[in-house]
């Protein structure tokens, strides 16, 4: 299968360009830029991304263009640092610019070229350098009016650079740009498809999986009901069939009556033997007195494990445990072996684990994106009601209730969500499909309750209660996600129903942030 290799810089956006590079239907992996030749090149490239990057090319100790890039006579596409990387190293000169172009800008183009679709585009900038000459053998592609060269290109070598960044949805046509370069310049076919995926996953689950040892079964699967895991867990069945064996955790942070609803839909439509473990009250005890985000984070990852552990004795000791892990994942917890880009925050299934953890982890969607996931569950003929099911994190509940933990903030914090769940449902806005005008539903809504108490008066007395700040977003790939403008008249009626209805809970406020500079999740 024909690949493009992406080499990550550090930048927010590294992981937008490979989203953008499956969704023209081209295998990519993303690389940190100083990985070692073989590793990168052992995908066969047709070509190679370079990422931008919070750097400057003339600072001392730069990254820089591996020669192996150039050695392989490969199309190469630089994006923002990545543009001005190449024109460094070929020679020309990059400057700190005189006026520093954040946000959007129009560019001309100058030119005919294989990249770009418009005579004339809107595109999304972030950059303080800007290139003042080129490299031998380049010309200039288009201009904005603070960047004389905005794009470039050594036709002969397709050799190509934009100093805007076209794998965000600000910049029109960004995603035509991509699919030229991958298409056109770089001659690969359209074959990552989710029937591809498929293929692809089990081969690996098989070749990742020793079932010489005479052990059975061989694999644990972590199910919580969402689609991650449930589509891991499918994934897994498909490879290894009865060798698997799904244990579904109820940690006393679930949703409301969300236990018996993924008891229902995976004994249904998983067809594995799954192991239900009640362990609420091990969580909470954990949990008693703690009130920091990441530690919650880190108390609830370890004993996942230790829980898991307990049922693999059971059964056994199987060698392996499936996680649904997935790519933003990945990235918000700067994973080992993608830790360019700064840490965020602790995913429980990723930066939580024990060192001592026993479990060979097999985690098929791991380099795969929130819809990516989706269409394949569709593919593997799951239920649309657990395929477009709205997210829920890892840790449950404990980092939706900021601070303390404590069985009466979990029962206030379900009591308000479920009634913010119930209403966008009957007013038709709960729905994750991607095709609707952001304005007309949700990818993820839900309850935050805060750690404060405010003033209030019911009923002629005077309250001091505390506060749940309702969260809504839209987003396709939940790297990025802009907050829901739903409709003033919805809100108040949801407020009204949670502060005569919750007992303890005096005001509701909305979260009108988008990601980012936010996260969708408060914690």
């Amino acid at each position: 299968m024909h690949s493009i290799a992406i080499l990550d810089y550090g930048s927010q956006y590294a992981q937008l360009i490979a989203r953008r590079v499956r969704e023209a239907h081209c295998y990519c992996e993303l690389f940190p830029w100083d990985s070692p030749a073989e590793r990168v090149l052992s995908i066969k490239p047709k070509g190679f991304i370079l990422s931008g990057a919070p750097h400057s090319v003339y600072e001392p100790s730069a990254p820089y263009i591996p020669e192996y890039i150039f050695q392989s006579k490969l199309p190469i596409l630089g994006i923002c640092y990545g543009m001005q990387m190449l024109a460094n190293q070929l020679g020309g000169k990059v400057a700190a610019a005189t006026a520093r172009e954040y946000g959007f800008a129009q560019i001309e183009r100058l030119m005919p070229n294989a990249l770009l679709p418009f005579d004339y585009q809107q595109v999304w900038m972030s950059h303080g350098d800007r290139i003042e000459e080129l490299p031998h053998g380049f010309v200039v592609l288009a201009r904005s009016q603070n960047s004389p060269i905005a794009a470039m290109g050594d036709l002969s070598r397709a050799y190509y650079g934009v100093q805007f960044h076209p794998e965000v949805h600000h910049t029109q046509g960004g995603q035509e740009i991509l699919r030229r370069f991958i298409m056109d310049i770089c001659d690969i076919a359209p074959s990552w498809t989710p029937q591809s995926i498929i293929q692809h996953s089990i081969q690996s689950i098989q070749a990742q999986v020793d079932f010489t040892d005479g052990k059975s079964p061989h694999v644990l699967v972590a199910v919580s009901g969402g689609v991650d895991s449930t589509v891991a867990a499918a994934l897994t069945s498909k490879a290894v069939g009865d060798e698997l064996v799904a244990v579904f955790v109820d940690t006393g942070l679930l949703r409301s009556n969300e236990r018996q609803q993924v008891e229902e839909a995976l004994g249904k439509h998983l067809g594995v033997k799954i192991i239900v473990r009640d362990a609420s009250h091990q969580f909470l005890q954990a949990l008693h007195g703690i009130t920091s985000p990441e530690e919650k984070r880190r108390i609830i990852g370890a004993l996942f494990i230790q829980i898991f552990e307990e049922e693999a004795k059971k059964l056994g000791n199987p060698p392996y445990l499936v996680q649904g892990t997935i790519y933003p994942d990945v990235v918000e917890s700067s994973a080992p072996d993608r830790n360019k880009a700064a840490r965020i925050k602790t995913h429980h299934n990723v930066g939580g684990l024990p060192a001592e953890m026993r479990f060979k982890l097999i985690e098929p969607l791991r380099y795969l994106f929130k819809d990516e996931v989706r269409l394949v569950g569709e593919a593997l003929g799951l239920p649309s009601a657990l395929v477009w099911r709205q997210p829920f994190p890892g840790p449950g509940l404990a980092v939706r209730c900021l601070g303390e933990v404590t069985p009466a903030r979990l029962a206030v914090l379900r009591q308000a969500d479920a009634i913010f769940m119930e209403e966008l449902h009957k007013a038709n806005l709960a729905s994750l499909s991607f095709e609707k005008d952001a304005l007309q539903g949700t990818s993820q809504a839900f309850v935050v309750l805060l750690p404060l108490r405010t003033v209030g008066v019911m009923g002629d007395q005077r309250t001091y209660q505390e506060v749940v700040a309702l969260r809504a977003v839209t987003s396709d790939d939940f790297m990025t996600a802009d907050w829901a403008r739903l409709p003033y008249d919805f809100l108040a009626n949801v407020a009204n129903r949670i502060v005569n209805e919750v007992e303890g809970v005096n005001r509701v406020v909305y979260d009108i942030t988008s990601k980012p500079p936010a996260t969708i999740e408060w914690e």
